[in-house]
């Protein structure tokens, strides 16, 4: 499968080189590239993420390719291959999902070991840990990993953590995958979050710092945006997780803006080129011009897609 930019797939690299919607071609040439010290494996995984489906290449200079591909939680296959473009080849099949992709190659089980009994949760502490899950999965910004680590450090006090790794794993694997299928139902993209994507990216390229998801709260963004400024930017636009949460709960999105020299004067114009940019994305700004007041996004559907 491909979407616009490439490959619906996220792939990376031991060197820490990460691709996301990778194009072909250059999915070919991390393949071939790879042989070196610390540049020696790459894994791939849909976008959006789907738990337990995979596809990793090692390569070590002098030897073979090991290919392995999994599709589930008890199904896992490998195979040794001598040629990279045989492989880029068999991963871009992947990619696409192609009929028939894995044909021709001798594949072997890859032994899973033994599976770990995961007890369940008590349904109070359950329904607590779902409900933060699910509001982070609307929200759309963490990727499973990270919201495995939120679902079980969710209701530690102190010394007690009431939700185990693997039951945090488990839990929000299942979540994902409802969010999911609920996204297959949205009207067809750009949703809203991708028209304000398309703004800060706009933004940025016109000198004005522009960033997603930023940060816990309105001091500690304030605080640290500058850190984010690029050669020449002369203000700023950001929203944070609190106002990320509004807007996945319905109630439209708050951004915060400012000039980098603190002038009323910047500050004002930087509004200005943020609501220009929001409108031409197609969205609504509601703002009186005041340099005080923040620019509230709404009317906002917030259907943001998972990548994972």
């Amino acid at each position: 499968m491909e979407i616009e930019g490439g490959l619906a797939v996220r792939a990376w690299t031991e060197s820490g080189r990460t691709y996301l919607r990778i194009p072909a071609e250059e999915l070919r040439a991390a393949v071939t590239g790879l042989g070196g010290a610390g540049n020696r494996f790459l894994v791939a995984q849909r976008v959006p993420d789907l738990p337990d489906v995979f596809a990793q290449v090692w390569h070590e200079t002098g030897g073979d390719y090991q290919l392995e591909h999994r599709v589930g939680k008890d199904a896992f296959f490998g195979t040794r291959l001598t040629d990279p473009d045989r492989v880029a080849d068999l991963l871009t099949g992947w990619a696409r999902q192609e009929d028939g992709w894995d044909a021709g190659v001798a594949w072997e089980p890859v032994d899973l070991g033994p599976g770990e009994e995961v007890p369940d949760l008590p349904d109070e502490i359950r329904q607590r840990v779902e409900d933060r899950v699910r509001l982070l999965l609307r929200c759309g910004y963490d990727d499973r990993a990270r919201l495995t680590e939120d679902a079980e450090e969710w209701l530690v006090d102190g010394d007690v953590q009431p939700v185990s790794p693997a039951q945090a794993r488990q839990l929000v694997d299942r979540l994902w995958l409802e969010r999911v299928t609920e996204q297959r139902t949205w009207p067809p993209s750009p949703t809203d979050p991708d028209r304000l994507t398309g703004a800060f990216d706009a933004l940025n390229a016109q000198g004005i710092t522009a960033r997603e998801n930023f940060t816990c709260c309105r001091p500690c963004g304030t605080a640290e945006i500058g850190g984010e400024r690029a050669e020449g930017d002369r203000g700023f636009v950001y929203f944070h997780t609190q106002c990320t949460e509004s807007a996945a709960e319905g109630h439209g999105l708050t951004l915060l803006y400012g000039g980098f020299d603190g002038s009323a004067g910047t500050t004002a114009a930087v509004g200005r080129e943020v609501v220009t940019a929001l409108e031409m994305a197609g969205l609504s700004a509601v703002w009186d011009g005041n340099p005080d007041k923040a620019i509230e996004v709404r009317p906002l559907t917030w259907h943001k897609h998972l990548v994972g």
